[in-house]
This record gives C-alpha cells, sequence and structure tokens, in this order.
C-alpha cells in the first residue's frame, strides 16, 4: 500500500524543467525572433511601403551626401551632390504605376533563372538526377561514405530542391544500413546540401540568381557595371571539396561521436523494410548514355570558346573575359542539363517525344509560383531603393564610417561575412536576403574598394553557413519530418543543436580558404573577377 502510493505520489510529482545554458537560451531567442518575421513577400511589401515614406522624410529635410566620384562620371550630378528622392508626390506616384510592370519584368535575375531551370526540369523529371545522385552515394565504399554524401549534397543544389526531397532521406537510410547512427547521416547530407548552398562543381540557378541581384545593387555606383553568372566559379568550385572533408571531419569526429549507438526503440514511424533505391542496371545503361551526351555538349561548347578563333570569343579583344559565352553562360546551363536529361529520359522510357520534354519543362516552372511572386515584390523594393538613392547615401555613409574605424582591410570582408550569417538566421531565402542587404553593402564596399564579386562571395559564404541552424529555412520543416522517423521526440533544439557544429566550422574554414585565395594568394573567385574596384 505504501509502495503503491509511493508511486501515485511520484506520477503526480512534476518534474522541474532543466535548467538551459546559455547557448540554448540564445538558441531560443533566435528561433523566437525569427518566428516574429512575417512571410518573405509580405516582408518586401512592407519594405516597399517603408522606403516609400522614409523618402518622403527624407525628401522634405533635403537628405543630402557629396558624390565621391569624379567629375563627368557617368550618373554624377552637375552639382556633385547625390540627393534622397522622394516618391510620396505626384511625380513618384506616376513613375511607379509606369514602371510596376516593367521592374518585374526587368528584373535581372527572374530570366536566367527560368531558362536555366528549364534545362534542369528536364534533367530531374527525366530521373537523371535522381539516379546519378543515388549511383554516386550508394557506390560509395564504406570508409569514404561520409564525404560522398557531403559532396553529393553540395552538387545537388544544381537542382535546387533535389538533394533535401532526395539524398537526405537517403542518407539517413544508407547511415541506417551500415550499422551507423542514421541522424549521422541526415547531418551530413542536411550539411552538404544546406551549410554547403554555394558551393558546386557546375553553375547552377543560384548563380545567375545573385548575380542579378549583385548587378542592380553595382549599378547604383557604376550604372554600367556588369556582374555575370560566372563571376565566383573558381572559388566555389574549390570550395566544393574543402567543405566536403570539413562536413565528413564533423560527422565522424564531433556529430555521430555524440549521438551515440542508435537504439530501434527510438524510432517513430519506420518502415522495416526501407527501399534505398539501388541504381538498376538499365538505369546505369542510361546513365552512360547521358554521360556521352554530356562530353559532347562539352566538346561542342569548347570549340566556341577555347580555340583563339572561336566564335563566342569576344568579337574584338578575342579575350574569354567579357565574351559572348560568358554573357550567354545561363543559355549552355539549359543546354547541359536538357540534352543528357532527354538522352537518359529516352533510354529509360520516361521520356519518349517531345510531349514528355515540353511536360517536365511545365512542372518546373510550376513549382516557381511562389518565387515568382517573391520577385514581383522584391523587384519594387529594389527599384524604390535605386530610384531614392537611398542605397548611394548610405554606401557613401557607411564607406566614410568604415575609413575612419579603419576597417577597409580583409578583416572588413571577414565581417561582413559574420553580419551575413546573423541576418540569415532570420531571412533564410538566399534571394531574399541579398535583394534586401545588396543594394546597401555592395555600393558600399565598392566605395572602400572591393569589387562586387569578392562582396557577392563574401555574401554566399556567410548566407550558406548558418541555413542548417535556423527554422527560417524553408526545408527545416521538412528535416525534422525526416528526423522523427528516426528519433520520435526531436525537437527543433535537438536538431539545431546537432547542426550547430557544422555552421561552426563551415564559417569558420570557409573565411579562412576565402582569406588564404582572395589576400594571400591573390587568385580571382571567378572568370574575369577582380577583387578591387578602381572605377572612381
Amino acid at each position: 500500500m505504501t509502495s503503491s502510493s509511493t508511486r501515485c505520489d511520484g506520477n503526480q510529482r512534476q518534474q522541474p524543467a532543466p535548467n538551459k545554458g546559455g547557448f540554448t537560451r540564445f538558441l531560443d531567442t533566435v528561433e523566437w525572433l525569427g518566428n516574429l518575421l512575417p512571410h518573405p513577400i509580405t516582408l518586401f511589401a512592407i519594405f516597399c511601403a517603408v522606403i516609400l515614406l522614409a523618402s518622403g522624410v527624407a525628401g522634405y529635410f533635403e537628405v543630402s551626401v557629396a558624390d565621391p566620384r569624379p567629375e563627368g562620371a557617368p550618373g554624377r550630378a552637375a552639382d556633385g551632390m547625390i540627393t534622397v528622392v522622394s516618391l510620396l508626390n505626384g511625380e513618384g506616384l506616376a513613375r511607379i504605376v509606369g514602371s510596376l510592370v516593367s521592374n518585374f519584368t526587368g528584373f535581372a535575375p527572374l530570366g536566367t533563372v527560368l531558362v536555366a531551370l528549364l534545362g534542369v526540369g528536364v534533367a530531374e523529371h527525366s530521373g537523371l538526377l535522381s539516379a546519378a545522385m543515388r549511383a554516386l552515394v550508394m557506390n560509395a565504399s564504406r570508409r569514404m561514405v561520409t564525404v560522398t554524401v557531403v559532396f553529393a549534397g553540395i552538387v545537388s543544389n544544381t537542382a535546387a530542391e533535389l538533394g533535401y526531397v532526395v539524398l537526405i532521406p537517403l542518407a539517413a537510410m544508407i547511415f541506417h544500413s551500415l550499422g551507423r547512427h542514421p541522424l549521422a547521416g541526415l547531418a551530413a547530407a542536411f550539411a552538404g546540401v544546406s551549410g554547403g548552398y554555394s558551393a558546386n562543381l557546375l553553375l547552377g540557378t543560384v548563380d545567375p540568381l545573385l548575380s542579378g541581384i549583385t548587378q542592380t545593387a553595382a549599378r547604383i555606383i557604376d550604372p554600367v557595371y556588369v556582374v555575370g553568372p560566372e563571376v565566383n566559379w573558381y572559388f566555389m568550385f574549390i570550395s566544393t571539396f574543402v567543405i566536403s572533408i570539413l562536413g565528413a571531419l564533423v560527422t565522424e569526429k564531433l556529430v555521430e561521436p555524440k549521438l551515440g549507438t542508435y537504439r530501434s526503440e527510438e524510432a517513430g514511424d519506420l518502415s522495416e523494410n526501407q527501399d534505398m533505391g539501388r541504381v538498376t542496371s538499365a538505369e546505369k545503361r542510361a546513365l552512360k548514355g547521358a554521360g556521352l551526351a554530356a562530353l559532347a555538349v562539352c566538346a561542342v561548347l569548347a570549340l566556341t570558346i577555347v580555340p583563339e578563333s572561336g566564335v563566342l570569343r569576344h568579337p574584338v579583344t578575342g579575350a574569354v573575359a567579357g565574351s559572348p559565352f560568358l554573357k550567354g553562360i545561363v543559355v549552355f546551363i539549359f543546354v547541359f542539363f536538357a540534352i543528357p536529361g532527354f538522352v537518359y529520359g529516352r533510354m529509360m522510357g520516361t521520356m519518349k517525344s517531345d510531349r514528355d520534354v515540353i511536360d517536365a519543362m511545365s512542372k518546373s516552372m510550376s513549382s516557381m509560383g511562389m518565387y515568382i511572386v517573391l520577385v514581383f515584390f522584391a523587384a519594387q523594393f529594389v527599384a524604390f531603393f535605386s530610384w531614392t538613392n537611398f542605397g548611394t547615401v548610405i554606401a557613401v555613409q557607411g564607406a566614410t564610417l568604415l575609413q575612419s574605424l579603419g576597417l577597409t582591410g580583409p578583416v572588413l570582408l571577414l565581417c561582413f561575412i559574420v553580419v551575413c550569417g546573423f541576418i540569415n538566421l532570420m531571412i533564410g531565402s538566399a534571394s531574399a536576403q541579398w535583394a534586401v542587404t545588396a543594394p546597401i553593402f555592395v555600393p558600399m564596399l565598392m566605395l572602400v574598394g572591393y569589387s562586387p564579386e569578392v562582396v557577392q562571395a563574401a555574401y554566399r559564404i556567410g548566407d550558406s553557413t548558418t541555413n542548417i541552424i535556423t527554422p527560417m529555412m524553408s526545408y527545416f520543416g521538412l528535416i525534422m519530418a525526416v528526423a522523427t522517423r528516426y528519433k520520435k521526440d526531436m525537437g527543433i533544439g535537438t536538431l539545431m543543436a546537432m547542426m550547430l557544429p557544422y555552421s561552426m566550422v563551415f564559417i569558420v574554414g570557409w573565411s579562412v580558404l576565402f582569406y588564404l585565395w582572395v589576400f594571400v594568394f591573390g587568385l580571382p573567385v571567378g572568370p574575369g573577377a577582380t577583387t578591387y574596384y578602381n572605377g572612381l
């Protein structure tokens, strides 16, 4: 009787809440702040309203700064001043109404992303990308499986959401089948797909997306400045291997030991017979055919740019820099994915006619509805911000402050990486964050002396490395759903804590690589890219 009463009292007694450490409280604060933010589309609409009101106030008080550009420079006013332009008047309203459509259709990233995605859509819906990813990961030796999973995650970024949907669940299943903790596999894949988001061996849809925004921001200072999709390719190519190694080390030395031995009773809704989708012999034959098609495409493209008489070299200088080849790189991304994708689909029977190709392109476009709506509002914000001259005024004042503080060397860009990583905790979309911050930071750092290409490369480091620890990342819910299959009591804090070592190691390691690449070895971050801006 006594023991029964004791059990009853024990069941009724509430367990005290565990004390949270300082870092856990910090993560809770970040999550709370992130949840306070509205949808990115709503956020841009709010930003547009704020810009209109702020321009009216600044215009009333005639806010202005001295233009640092020399006399006769494009865009420089005759009086040598940069004045904030009010949009809260009849002239401003007329400009807004008359340019609303052209702001949207002329937004640089819109067309380039959609064109590139047409080709990627063919490769994705034919099954090529999924088969290639599975072949890469599942054929790796036990010793190399971790680094291969991270590497495959980085490479999967070429195909947008494919890494999240296919690779992350697949990596968890592979680790589970090998007797390793499945959450370690999930973490490794998540680190590659999201933490290594900007790195890649090939140019993908993110490259034209960011370069278009960077070009628009750079033209606040230099109206004729051109930023191509390829401007960060050299640095991001090397980054792929560095992040793969770092991700594998973090998985095997930090994350997996902390997770310990996996117990099946921890699982939630986990199927006993998990099909890991091994590559069939038919898929292997189709992959070989697609590979030969890709080589043929590369050979044809090489004939247009490698010889000195190549038809797509610069018509005047004969150089690769500024050539039609680089200016039309998005077209070649489209061709590179579309042709091998169709060859694979033809051999597998998933694409039997032109109608199947058209259907694949249509499906890829239908998935872009949210992006197109986001672009509409982002384009208006970027246009309003440019018209008001706020970007230039803030850039001049900010550059002056940085120079007065002595922050004009490599430390400045390293601090910029950290700032971008912090902002990314609350604005999880790479394009949304860059559309907001590029009009401020790109002109500011140009005035200090750094090129837009280098600024964009630094931004991509900060933006990528904190993707994996913010609930604001659009696929965070999907990752949680996969994780709970293996650990039924998995919480957001648990997932964030598991991914935090990757974020910390990535931002430090990637920043060190950036410093060595740019400032020690003096290497360009991409074809035709310079480190310093000398246009003033």
